[in-house]
């Protein structure tokens, strides 16, 4: 028992020696190639097995035949570990700079493919998360590039239809100044109307921004969706008489709701708006409310024939306004933009797709507990 307790004694100082040594060394060569830190890793190991042999060599009197045959043997174990240790660093070297050279093309050109083998696990994990996030960042330009064509066709947009009525006003205005108008109410009556018009249109921009901005402040309250479906539809009652369309609450049942009643008034008043407008005259358009699982959805279903696949992914976006066959007059392209930033706002969806004869959109809101 006392010689077993000797020869791990010996060997644990050998051993020991060994690892502090090599610990300094590697301290030394932080900077260096993984590779080298390998070899020395693999040094450390060899040596402090040889150190750990000799010193109980040493202690126990071995003859000098025994003590070269342990050398020989530490020794070819040392060269075949080296070779071992440096041969898989230069691989994850290798492995290193082709993931360095795909992540410095994302960086120049926006893409990243991963090496086709990568030396280690964490290698390719890291690789993978680096594709992962090329996938994300090309994701993001497209929503920004998106975002930036509506941003630009929505100052068109809203540009042309607020140069349009200014000239209107000026005219106007020129001839009430001049006194050539032989009827002054029906100027008045034209000037206050596109003012009307005008002031909807800042409103719709504002109220955009806030929501955008993400300071939209909801007041929200326990309601049946019911009474917001039967206040939205008596709101654009006198609108559908007047374009020949029907409006019909088909399916609307009493479910109860958490929301801002002035908002989710404005969401529906806005769907209901643009599907009369879009619909031609002795169409229809239905409305219906429902539970599924843990929602409500409300639902306005138009006949406008339809929208082109191409175009129901912009539908909500700022901006967009379709085929001028569909556009309602006045209109900026802002009033769907402000349903989705509405609903959202709720923790809600807001989505359209076709139906024979027209669209559906729905709204999707989380339903009250």
């Amino acid at each position: 028992m006392g010689d077993t307790l000797l020869i791990a004694a010996y060997a644990a100082l050998g051993a020991v020696g060994a690892g502090l040594l090599g610990m300094g060394v590697l301290r030394l060569l932080r900077n260096r190639s993984v590779a080298v830190s390998l070899t020395v890793v693999a040094a450390v190991a060899v040596a402090a097995m040889l150190a750990g042999t000799m010193l109980v060599s040493w202690a126990m009197l071995l003859s000098d035949h025994d003590l070269w045959v342990v050398t020989m043997v530490c020794s070819i174990a040392a060269v075949v570990s080296l070779g071992v240790a440096l041969t898989l660093g230069r691989g994850v070297v290798r492995g290193s700079r082709a993931l360095a050279e795909a992540t410095r093309v994302l960086g120049d050109e926006g893409s990243f493919t991963p090496p086709a083998a990568a030396p280690t696990a964490e290698l390719a994990e890291l690789g993978r998360e680096f594709a992962a996030t090329s996938a994300k960042l090309a994701a993001s330009r497209e929503r920004e590039r998106a975002l930036e064509d509506s941003r630009r066709e929505l100052v068109a947009w809203i540009s042309h239809d607020l140069r349009t009525p200014l000239a209107g006003l000026q005219a106007m205005a020129e001839a009430l100044e001049d006194g050539v108008v032989d009827d002054p109410g029906v100027y008045h009556a034209r000037i206050r109307a596109e003012v009307e018009r005008m002031s909807g249109m800042v409103g719709d921009l504002f109220e955009l921004s806030r929501i955008q901005a993400g300071v939209l402040a909801l007041n929200t309250s326990r309601m049946s969706v019911y009474d917001l479906v039967g206040d939205a539809l008596a709101g654009a009652d006198a609108l559908a008489k007047e374009h020949g369309v029907r409006i019909i609450g088909d399916g609307v049942e009493p479910v109860p709701v958490e929301v801002d009643g002035r908002e989710m008034s404005r969401v529906l008043a806005n769907l209901l708006v643009n599907a009369i407008h879009r619909t031609p005259s002795d169409g229809t358009v239905a409305v219906s409310a429902r539970r599924e699982a843990d929602s409500v959805v409300v639902s306005v279903t138009d006949g406008c024939g339809g929208i082109p696949p191409e175009d129901l992914p912009r539908v909500f976006d700022t901006g967009w306004r379709g085929t001028h066959a569909r556009t309602p007059p006045a209109g900026a392209g802002l009033g769907l933009a402000i349903v989705r930033g509405i609903v959202e706002a709720h923790q809600g969806r807001a989505a359209v797709c076709n139906v024979p004869g027209g669209c559906r959109f729905e709204v999707r809101l989380p339903a009250a507990v």
